[in-house]
């Protein structure tokens, strides 16, 4: 596998031309661009770039709205469900998170849901929109139905992502963004690009045969729930993966498990919807609602040093708080450059080529 990096002004203002390709205003160019450069910067590289083409796939199939009329039609003082006209999730779900800040600083917290979106990028991009304004930040969205519940190996929920995001005080924010599945489906498009197997616990095939084949669902197959399997806690992924789906899809009038319509390419949209496109959730609640800004973030700190300093079972690790990698990763790559894979580099060029746009 051969890694080539790229500045990360290069990439985002590669990114921006593309979205200006598919018609895109210059605010929601930029905007799309910064969610999917904040995936590659923090080291989530399946969310990143590398996902350009999906979103063009799907503009081209006039399944995404490069100029959506987003707007309010449900609100109450704390609440609101958003309509994303079908836009792109990169640009519904900071419009639906910000939604929920402003009801925040005024009663305390808010709480929004979406339907008529598409594929939001990395949940942590929207959470971290609230830890600016010394807030909880939460965001959740459901997905391509992908993951067999426990027991099953009918595709029925999705990676159907979530993440909770906190502020601290000397520290980075403390932010647990994770897919509900074994595996987000596109570590299974990072294994496919550079021809390698997966772990065990990953996937099934479609007679629920455990598989590490990246290209399992291709053939019918389906990701696992967290845990893999009952003895190791697949119904509590399942339950969680199925909390985001309710949240996300069924309280916001969207479309919610196997009838989600999907971003990867080999599966095709139900011809029955049950909703409105996919659905996200986003909650915002001020820290001073519960006790002092200052009192939180000097205890978070605490919590952090005690955490660091925990024994280990091997001397040469330690644990790691949430959201600790991706921080580091953001400032090595914001110094040294973006490295992707020349499997998504070809794949960005073919795409520069098709909407005649410089090559990267």
């Amino acid at each position: 596998m051969i890694f080539l990096t790229f500045p990360e002004q290069q990439l985002r203002s590669f990114t921006e031309q593309v979205f200006l390709k598919m018609g895109c205003s210059v605010k929601d160019a930029q905007l799309a661009a910064d969610v999917l450069l904040r995936s590659d910067l923090r080291g989530i590289d399946s969310h990143g770039v590398a996902r350009l083409t999906g979103y063009v796939r799907l503009w081209e199939k006039k399944r995404i709205n490069a100029s959506p009329d987003i707007k309010i039609v449900h609100e109450t003082a704390t609440t609101a469900t958003v309509d994303g006209d079908a836009g792109l999730g990169l640009v519904v779900a900071p419009f639906a998170m910000k939604v929920a800040i402003e009801k925040a600083k005024i009663y305390g917290s808010g709480w929004v849901s979406v339907k008529n979106s598409n594929h939001f990028g990395i949940a942590g991009y929207h959470s971290l929109l609230a830890t600016e304004h010394d807030m909880i930040g939460i965001s959740m969205t459901n997905a391509s139905p992908l993951v067999a519940p426990t027991y099953s190996n009918e595709r029925l929920l999705g990676t159907n992502p979530m993440c909770y995001a906190f502020p601290a005080g000397k520290y980075p924010p403390v932010v647990v963004d994770m897919a509900t599945a074994a595996a987000a489906n596109g570590k299974l498009e990072i294994a496919q690009r550079s021809n390698s197997s997966i772990p065990e616990g990953w996937v099934q095939d479609k007679n629920g045969v455990i598989s590490t084949n990246p290209h399992e669902l291709k053939d019918g197959g389906s990701l696992l729930p967290l845990g893999g399997d009952k003895d190791h806690g697949s119904h509590k992924g399942y339950g969680l993966g199925a909390t985001v789906d309710i949240l996300s899809a069924v309280l916001s009038g969207a479309n919610y498990g196997p009838w989600v319509p999907p971003f990867v390419a080999f599966l095709e949209p139900p011809s029955d919807p049950v909703g409105e496109g996919i659905g996200h959730f986003f909650g915002a609640m001020r820290i001073d609602g519960f006790r002092p800004v200052a009192d939180f973030k000097a205890h978070l700190d605490n919590w952090i040093e005690r955490f660091q300093s925990a024994k280990t079972v091997d001397p040469s690790k330690k644990v790691i708080i949430p959201g600790e990698p991706e921080y580091a990763a953001e400032k090595d790559r914001k110094a040294n450059g973006i490295p992707l894979i020349d499997a998504v580099v070809n794949d960005l060029n073919d795409l520069a080529s098709k909407l005649g746009i410089e090559a990267l």
